[in-house]
Parts: structure tokens; sequence; C-alpha cells
């Protein structure tokens, strides 16, 4: 078959065996073929096709390879430090002379190696199994799923609670599941790129303020009520992990509260961490009830493995659990 784009019409060959010299000189055109034509052609197609398809993969692969030589000029190619021990504040890594201090984890609490927990996930592996092999709506729901929902929403003070494979996730899901093109969301600049990639998911009407500028907060609120949104939602991190800051809550709650917006906080940095009996900045900014939804992760200060979840009203998290793509 020839691409249906091919304008010129060209006049057989007398010879299926001149065909192949010949169909290099009409590629891009319409060609008519003999019967006897066709099977030399597909021949010649196949081969053609073949060698265009490893130079165009080829360009690609020195193009990655281009990115990789690229981010090393500039000093932004990451290298993995191997750890060959549980992850601890003294950790031995690979080709290491010996233990060496940790400084970069989010095991704030040390509890990524506790007895305590490693026992615990002994224990589930021999009552529960390995793994489920399903999503949680076709038959991926057990009982530890919903007591763990139950024990966050009990210490967040919510009404309900859904659990993401991380927070990553639960920040990729919710923009999307609950916020239309008649929607606003009003973003701190500096929010986690996890929060940026869910909000580019949905549809509402995206504003970015200023880090932590509450005048400029105001302006955009100001501006999405002038235009006629629907609903609005401000987003910022608890803790901006990079800068160490620690978002503002009860001010955010007071423009929300006058602007009529719901405040949504990241909290990945926070819990267990911050706040009296570590719940995190809404306890800190003493600003709990306040604070309408939770996003946070299993995977930093509670032990370090893995699972993210959002915590709060029971309207939003019975339509997550419906429309939540991750």
């Amino acid at each position: 078959r020839f691409p249906t784009h091919f304008s010129l019409l060209c006049p057989p060959s007398a010879s299926g065996a001149r065909l192949p010299a010949m169909l290099p000189a009409f590629r891009g055109s319409a060609i008519a073929l003999r019967r006897s034509e066709v099977g030399p052609a597909r021949r010649w197609l196949r081969q053609d096709c073949r060698s265009m398809g490893a130079a165009v993969s080829g360009n690609f692969w020195k193009h990655l390879e281009g990115e990789v030589s690229a981010m090393k000029e500039a000093g932004t190619y990451k290298v993995e430090r191997v750890i060959t021990s549980p992850q601890a504040s003294m950790v031995t890594v690979q080709n290491g002379k010996g233990p060496v201090l940790n400084f970069c984890s989010n095991n704030y609490l040390g509890l990524s190696s506790h007895p305590a927990l490693v026992e615990a996930g002994q224990k589930a592996l021999t009552s529960h199994g390995f793994g489920l092999s399903s999503v949680r709506f076709i038959c991926g729901t057990q009982d530890i799923h919903k007591d763990l929902e139950a024990a966050i929403s009990k210490f967040h003070g919510t009404e309900d609670t859904i659990l993401f494979p991380s927070c990553f996730d639960a920040n990729a899901g919710i923009f999307e599941a609950v916020l239309g093109p008649e929607d606003a969301v009003i973003s701190d600049s500096l929010n986690h790129a996890s929060i940026i990639d869910g909000i580019r998911l949905c549809k509402a009407q995206r504003y970015r303020y200023n880090h932590m500028d509450m005048a400029h907060l105001e302006e955009q609120l100001k501006d999405c009520v002038e235009k006629g949104t629907r609903h609005r939602m401000i987003v910022t991190d608890g803790v901006f992990s990079m800068d160490g800051d620690i978002a503002p809550l009860k001010e955010i709650c007071d423009l929300a509260q006058k602007y009529d917006a719901q405040v949504f906080v990241d909290e990945c940095h926070a819990t267990g961490l911050l706040g009296k009996t570590g719940r995190g900045t809404p306890e800190l900014c003493g600003v709990e009830a306040r604070v309408d939804i939770i996003n946070s992760t299993l995977g930093k200060a509670l032990g370090g493995a893995t699972g993210g979840d959002t915590t709060g009203p029971k309207a939003l998290i019975e339509v997550l659990r419906k429309k939540a793509r991750p």
C-alpha cells in the first residue's frame, strides 16, 4: 500500500525486475502497478521502510545521548548512591570504605527500619499475601486497607480517607476528578512537581501566586471571583521541602473564607513531624478544622516504604473512589 498523500501518477514499468531500481526515483508519488510488479514493489517497500526506520531510530538515540551529555555539562546529572544497608542515619554504600552519615533521607522519625514495623510487615505478608493483582474497585481492597484509611482519618480528624500507591499518585488523581472548566485552581509558585503535574491534568482555570505572597494570592482570588468561576481551590505545600518554608495556613484559610474557596495542603514533609502531636502544618498553625483537603505520604516520616492518601470530607473521598485515575 502506498500512502494516500502521494500525488503523481507514474506510468507502469515494463518489467517487475527493473521496478526496485526505478521506485526510489518516485518516492512520494502515486504509482500504477501491473500485477507482476506488486511483489517486487512490496519487497522494496519493506526494505526501504526498514532502512528509514533505522535511520530515524538512530537519530532518536543520538538525541537522548546528547540530552545526557548536556546534563553532565550543566552539572544536573544525578548519580545514584547505592545503599547496601537498611535506611538509617548511618548507612553503608556500594564500594564505600565504611559507614557514612546520611543527611539526605526523609526518614525523619527513624521508622524506616524500626523492628516493630519490620515485624508488622512480615506478619501482614503471612496473613494477607504479597499483593492483590487487581485495582481497588474490582477485587483489590482488603480489610487492612480499610483499617489504615480509618486510622488516617482518625489521626487527621477527617471524615474519610482513600489510599493511593504514593502521594505523587494522589496529587495526580485529585484535581482532574473534582475540578472542571468552570472552576479555578490557585497554586503556590513553588509547589511540588507532583502538584503541578496533577493540575495540568485537570480542565480547571489555572492561576499561580508568588511563593507565600498573600497579597498576590488575594489578587488572584479576586480575579477568579470577577470571572465568575464556580469553585476555587487554593493549593499549597505545607512544608516546601527544597527551602524549608512553612506555608502561612492561617492567612490562607482567612482568604479562602473571604472568597469562598477550598484549601488543599500537601503534607508529605510535615505529617508525623510538625505540630504538637505530629499532625502536621494544620496543627502547627492552629487551623486543623479549616483545611479542607490533605494529601500526604506513608513513604517519609511514617515508615519510609510506600503509599499515599487523600483525606477530607466524605463526599470528596466518594468521588475519588469512583473517578480518580491512579
